[in-house]
């Protein structure tokens, strides 16, 4: 993306993927470049434990089956993994909000194919626009997905036509983490937190995508980390390739803008462990690792 061009809303942000994205990661080649490249990346900017999403995504012009597509990038993974143990990397499947039944609960079994072999899928994710879709069709799915013991985390209240009865239903489906978290009802908030949700912020993105009003310093993640404790804040990108922001940058602007000191930051990067849909050894594994001040 051009230096300053992250001026997209939720209106545009979508249509970047489904007409320019899609086109450009069409054959397996383009798939496992971009794949290594975004590896590269994160471990570049100091991510020592990674979970990536990926919509399955069949591409019958290059004869890619769906399968064939979480194979490609689970292989760049793993190879990535066993050449640079500096850096854990896991997988989430997400479900998009235009799917249909059928198509959700094919991602929950192609989920479960490589979560039951410990292949490197750790969840299921909810994603897409939030303006479209029947969110309670993928009951099934969660269902499913609950049964196989998978971990779900759904983006939650994106944009602030959201009904009431969206959320509620969103919940039932039983998330271990929700992501964005911004138009949430004060009742609401207390049943996340009673019910110690993992919060994925992203602040680049609800800045420059003008999903909150106002700049950094308006964040919501003020508040909830206000309420520590409670519920674990995690601090995302979405999408460092979109919105032009590290995760090295997020922890910068929270640092900022809410005044965290280094020990701040520890505490922060080390709620996250908890909350992580990798095994124990992995949270283990970061116990040892990372800072605590």
């Amino acid at each position: 993306m051009p230096d300053g061009k992250f001026d997209y809303d939720l209106e545009t942000f979508f249509p970047l993927f489904s007409k320019y994205i899609y086109e450009l990661c069409n054959d397996l080649s383009s798939l496992i470049y971009s794949t290594n490249s975004v590896l590269s990346d994160f471990q570049a900017d100091g991510v020592i434990y990674l979970e990536l999403r990926t919509t399955p995504r069949a591409i019958p012009s290059a004869g890619i089956t769906k399968d064939i597509y979480i194979q490609t990038i689970l292989d760049c993974i793993n190879k990535h993994n066993n050449s640079n143990p500096s850096m854990k990397t896991r997988l989430i499947l997400s479900i998009d909000r235009r799917n249909d039944a059928e198509t959700a609960m094919q991602v929950v079994k192609l989920a479960h194919k490589y979560h039951s072999k410990d292949l490197g899928i750790v969840g299921i994710d909810l994603c897409g626009d939030p303006s479209v879709g029947d969110i309670s069709v993928f009951a099934p799915a969660f269902l499913a997905a609950r049964n196989h013991g998978m971990k779900i985390t759904i983006h939650f209240a994106e944009m602030k036509q959201v009904s009431r009865e969206e959320l509620e239903t969103l919940l039932e489906y039983k998330p271990h983490r929700i992501g964005h978290v911004i138009h949430v009802p004060e009742d609401l908030k207390r049943e996340i937190e009673k019910l110690g949700l993992g919060l994925e912020l992203c602040l680049s993105c609800n800045v420059h995508a003008k999903m909150i009003t106002g700049s950094f310093g308006d964040h919501h993640f003020g508040e909830w980390w206000g309420r520590e404790g409670k519920c674990s804040v995690v601090l995302c990108t979405d999408d460092v390739g979109v919105f032009g922001s590290k995760l090295s940058d997020e922890y910068a602007l929270v640092a900022k803008h809410f005044n965290l000191n280094r020990k701040d930051i520890c505490r922060l990067a080390r709620n996250g462990i908890e909350v992580i849909f990798g095994s124990e050894g992995d949270r283990e594994w970061l116990r040892r690792v990372m800072w605590s001040e």
